[in-house]
């Protein structure tokens, strides 16, 4: 066994440590509401330490490539390998629990404008240097956390814009059925008044055809009486 005083045996210690520091704030999840804003910091901070832990891990494989000190023999290189292995198994399972499917590759992860591998950022870089990694990755983090913010308080200012834009559109509506039914019912007076007109226009046409009918009648009657009598 590797003396505890092998800065690759500390290092791997502290990788363990940020693990089990993940596994405990992954159990008080459950102790948390469903969604809301204090949900997501916490899961947002539990993406993070499982990336602290990705920087952790690249940083051991990288000491393992370039051991410094007493050479390690063959055995005890393939312990170490599958020790890191074993840690990396379990780290990509935590990031698959939080949807970072990518977190092997760890270019999604570090954002699209970080290309360089993982691996290749810790190559030369001491435990003070993995550190300072560790703390750029973060600020990015928080940048693209910033960015998603902006992203996402637009958005809701574009949903409100489109929600009031709606609303006009109701209330529109709503007055265009209300003058259709007041047109209708305006409608439907005029309808009624022009069949009471038309109504009662037939009967004065009745009564106009049946006085010219005893006018024509009196006027025959005159006429045959002044025939008889003159003749």
């Amino acid at each position: 066994m590797a003396s505890s005083s092998d800065p690759w045996v500390k290092e791997y210690n502290e990788a363990v440590k940020i693990a089990d520091d993940i596994n405990g704030m992954i159990s008080d999840r459950s102790s948390l509401p469903a969604s809301g804003p204090e949900t997501q910091r916490h899961a947002s901070a539990i993406r993070r330490k499982i990336t602290i832990l990705g920087t952790r891990l690249d940083g051991l494989q990288s000491l393992l490539s370039r051991p410094t000190g007493r050479p390690l023999t063959e055995k005890e290189m393939n312990r170490r390998k599958d020790m890191v292995a074993n840690l990396r198994s379990k780290a990509n399972q935590m990031a698959s629990a939080f949807n970072m499917s990518n977190f092997a590759s760890r270019d999604s992860l570090l954002g699209p404008e970080i290309k360089p591998d993982a691996m290749s950022r810790t190559v030369g870089l001491d435990n003070s240097g993995l550190v300072g990694l560790q703390r750029q990755i973060m600020k990015e983090q928080d940048e693209g956390l910033e960015k998603l913010e902006g992203t996402v308080v637009s958005t809701k200012h574009i949903a409100l814009a489109v929600n009031e834009e709606l609303d006009l559109h109701t209330s529109l509506i709503d007055d265009l059925d209300r003058h259709v039914d007041v047109t209708d019912s305006r409608l439907a007076r005029v309808q009624k008044n022009l069949a009471i007109l038309n109504k009662r226009t037939k009967g004065g046409c009745s009564c106009m055809c049946m006085l010219l009918a005893v006018i024509g009648i009196v006027i025959l009657v005159v006429a045959i009486y002044l025939l008889i009598k003159y003749l």
